[in-house]
Parts: structure tokens; sequence; C-alpha cells
């Protein structure tokens, strides 16, 4: 009997082992990131902070809620130098890393536009929050192109609207000179065709200025300006121009007050590096700035108090550093999103994301709950609309900080909306593809 007892409890034993072994030998499911960053070249600057940012917030999700739904995150750097081709490298290289890549984000229009035919042929998305190619904001057309918050396009009807409400009314733009300053590349041409429309529409004169990169060499430019005597100006300035743009305008002592920056050309540094001059210049703006926002608290919290930061502390908060957040943000949601969908506690596909990217609504419940009420505007998705048609609003440099001036100031969609299906159909025409049912 007592022997029959010891065999029995050793069978236990040995069984439980057995299962512990089991269990150590499942590994923890993972959501491969590719993350294509530029901390190198002319546009580091503008690079590495909002792609520090998108690590981080995925470092304090794996830190907070061990993942999303028990998935952990897990990424690799690889560097672009903001350069296409080096984008197509780094794409060959992570794409079928570690169970395939979920989604990619280049971080700039031209290194979007180099990958945009590749992604869609593997079924990953490619997400570019308030740049990349405006016309794939329609997804009947570019299943795998999302253009999300606010594009190019959006972004500008905004801009003029704000100009119009410092000047008296959209009426009073009749008779006006405005300049559209930007970076003679596939980003800065991005706003060429809107912009012509609103000229066209509103009757004003409307001055395009390319300014070649990297744009520090801009006096015989702002020789014309002096001479067009432009009541306004819009800035489309990327890494060193916009800086160059603050500095030559205070030259010819052309007001920063009637400077208004895009996404791009509104962060610290761009101001910053102008010293005095940029007190007063204006930039456009998708989410809020600063630390007092609860998300950034857990970043603070979770990440740089465990010392597992992906850069510099001081960065928190800044303008770039928030956008990488916000970026974070809305494709982290999309992941879980899509995770409701498929099943939870399991990595998804590119093609599952692109459900949960079409599914987005960031009301303002989820955004509070999200810690970001007021850092990111409310907007929701669907097949049809990779964009959301977000609000902008407007924020000024006061000489040490950005502050902001305005509401969320609604995009014109009756203009933006018929110009982006008109574009998407016109590339679909040429390129014989089939608009997908939505």
């Amino acid at each position: 009997m007592k022997m029959r007892n010891v065999s029995r409890w050793t069978a236990i034993l040995l069984g439980a082992i057995a299962g512990l072994a089991a269990g150590a030998g499942q590994a923890e499911p993972e959501q491969f990131i590719p993350v294509t960053i530029y901390r190198t070249g002319p546009m580091g600057g503008f690079g590495t902070p909002p792609m520090v940012a998108y690590m981080d917030y995925m470092a304090m999700l794996n830190e907070r809620d061990g993942g999303i739904n028990g998935v952990k995150l897990v990424w690799e750097e690889c560097e672009t130098a903001y350069q296409p081709d080096r984008m197509v490298e780094c794409y060959q290289r992570l794409k079928d890393k570690n169970g395939g890549a979920t989604v990619w984000l280049p971080f700039g229009t031209g290194l979007a536009y180099a990958i945009l035919d590749k992604s869609e042929a593997d079924k990953i998305p490619v997400v570019t929050i308030g740049n990349g190619r405006t016309d794939s904001t329609d997804g009947r057309y570019f299943p795998y192109s999302f253009p999300l918050i606010s594009n190019f396009w959006s972004q500008e009807t905004s801009i003029v609207r704000f100009i119009a409400s410092r000047s008296g009314g959209e009426a009073s733009l009749k008779g006006k000179k405005i300049v559209n300053l930007y970076h003679d590349s596939a980003y800065g041409k991005e706003t060429l065709p809107i912009l012509g429309k609103e000229a066209e529409q509103l009757g004003f004169e409307l001055l395009n200025m390319p300014v070649a990169p990297p744009g520090i060499d801009q006096k015989a430019i702002w020789l014309q300006i002096r001479q067009a005597k432009p009541d306004w100006i819009i800035v489309q300035g990327a890494g060193l121009m916009t800086a160059t743009s603050i500095k030559e305008a205070a030259g010819i002592a052309f007001p920063r007050d009637h400077m208004i920056g895009n996404y791009w050309s509104g962060a610290e540094e761009d101001t910053v590096p102008a010293g005095p001059a940029a007190k007063g210049y204006i930039a456009a703006a998708m989410h809020g700035s600063g630390v007092d926002y609860p998300v950034l608290a857990d970043i603070l919290k979770y990440v740089y108090d465990r010392n597992k930061g992906n850069g510099d502390r001081k960065d928190v908060g800044t303008v770039r550093y928030n956008r990488g957040v916000v970026n974070g943000m809305v494709i982290m949601e999309g992941i879980r999103v899509a995770q409701e969908h498929f099943g939870k506690g399991k990595p998804i596909t590119g093609e599952q994301l692109q459900y949960g990217l079409e599914n987005l609504k960031f009301t303002v419940n989820r955004v509070k709950a999200l810690g970001a009420t007021e850092l990111t505007p409310v907007f929701a998705t669907s097949c049809k609309d990779h964009e959301g048609g977000a609000p902008v609003r407007f924020q000024q440099w006061d000489g040490a900080k950005w502050v902001a001036i305005s509401p969320w100031i609604a995009s014109d969609q009756a203009l933006v909306r018929p110009m982006v299906e008109a574009s998407a159909e016109a590339h679909a025409k040429e390129k014989n593809l089939k608009m997908r049912n939505c």
C-alpha cells in the first residue's frame, strides 16, 4: 500500500514537471512592428523624436498592460536616413521577420510612395498620419494606405479657414496675395492642387515658391517675396528649411504672425534654432503639445522612471514627440479593434489590421479612456474613408513654447472629398485597378 502511494505521488510530480516544461516551451504571443527611423542625415532632428515616442508608447503598453490583450509588442529599428531607396531596403529586410510585419509607419511622404505598391501586394497597411499620398484617403482604390486623422488637403483647407478668420472672413480673401513656400519634394508638392482650387474659388492670388532641399539657401526666394509683398505666407517646410524661412522673414521684416506653418513646420526643432526671430510664428497642429495628458504621465511612469526609454526624457511633451505618441496610439488602437473582431490573445496579420484601421472610432469617451483628451481630436474611419477628416487647431510660438490660439477648426470636406475621389479614380484608370466594394 505504501509503495503504491509513493508511485502515485511520483506520477503526479512527474506530470506536474512535464506540465511546467510544456508551459515553459510555449512562447509568449508577440506582435512584430518594424520601426523605420531616420536618426541620421539632415532630417535626423525631424524624424528621431516621433519614432522614439512611437517605441516609447509601445513600451508603455508592455509595461503597464502586458501588451495588447496579452500580446506583447516587439519591434526592430531600421535606419532610412530619409532616403526612399533605403526605405525599400528596410521594407524588404523586415517584412517577413518574426512572423511578418504588421504595419509600416514611414513618417515621410516620399518614403511612403516608395513602398505603397509593395505593401498593397503584401497586404500590410502603410500609415501616414498627416502626410503621404492624399488621394489614398479613398480606401476603395487604396485598401492598404491610411493617411489618418487629417491628410494634406484637409489640413490646407483648415489653414485657409484660419487665415480667413484672421482677415475678416472668407470674402475678405478676395484680392489677397498668399505665398505657398514649399519644400521642393513629393511632400511639398502634395498641396499644390488643393491650394490652386481654393485660390480659384476664394479669389486670392497664389504664388507657389519651391525651396530646394535641404532648404538652407533661400536668399533669392526671399528677395522675390519682399518684392511680391504678400499678405500671408504658408510654410510647407521640412528639416532645416523652416528655421531658415523664419530667420529670412525676420530679415525682411515680414510679420511672423502672418506666417502659417503646416504640421511639419511647427515644432520646437523649427523655432528654437531661429531664436528670437521665431516669436509670433504660427503653425497648424493635429494634436496638442506639452506634458499635461494622462498618457504622457504613464509613459514617464512606466517607461522613463524604469530606465526603459528609447530616447531623451526631455523630449517628452514636445510637438514631434507627441506626434509619435498619437501615431502609436492610433495604430495600437487599430490592433486592438482587429483583435476584438478576429480573436484576442494572438498576433494579428497586416490584412486583419486593415479591418482595425477601417473601424477606428476616436469618440470623446474613447479618447478620454486613452488618456488623450485634447491631445488628439475625435475622428472615425471606414472602408471608404481612410482619413477621418479630423479638425485642425493652431498654435503660436511665444518665444519659449507653443501656445494654442484656436479651437479645433473643421476642414472643408465638401471641397476635399470630391477632389480625393477624382484623383483616386484617375489613378485607378491609369493602373487598371478595380474599385473595392465598401
